[in-house]
């Protein structure tokens, strides 16, 4: 009886392995996209953004993360959307 508890024990641990590993993972990078601009501009300028960031090898979602953000050609709130990313970062 000791010997089926044992594997049984042993074959939980192994299956747990996986799962762990994973949850070890490094953190995605997150980056945040500020911009002047309006959000209904986000094509004109989003998707340059992804293309070169294609080109590094990154992929939004899979091995990046992206926040953002848009002024509304508003400057002086800039700074403040700046702000909202790194508080949602830490």
């Amino acid at each position: 009886m000791r010997r089926r508890e044992f594997i049984a024990g042993l074959s939980s641990t192994v299956a747990a392995w996986p799962v762990a590993a994973r949850a070890q993972r490094p953190a995605m990078p997150m980056v945040g996209f500020l911009s002047s601009l309006s959000a209904s501009d986000r094509a004109r300028v989003v998707t340059p953004f992804h293309r070169g960031l294609g080109e590094e090898g990154f992929v939004e979602g899979r091995t990046v993360a992206i926040e953002y953000r848009f002024a509304d050609t508003q400057y002086e709130r800039l700074p403040a959307l700046a702000a909202d990313c790194a508080v949602r970062w830490r």
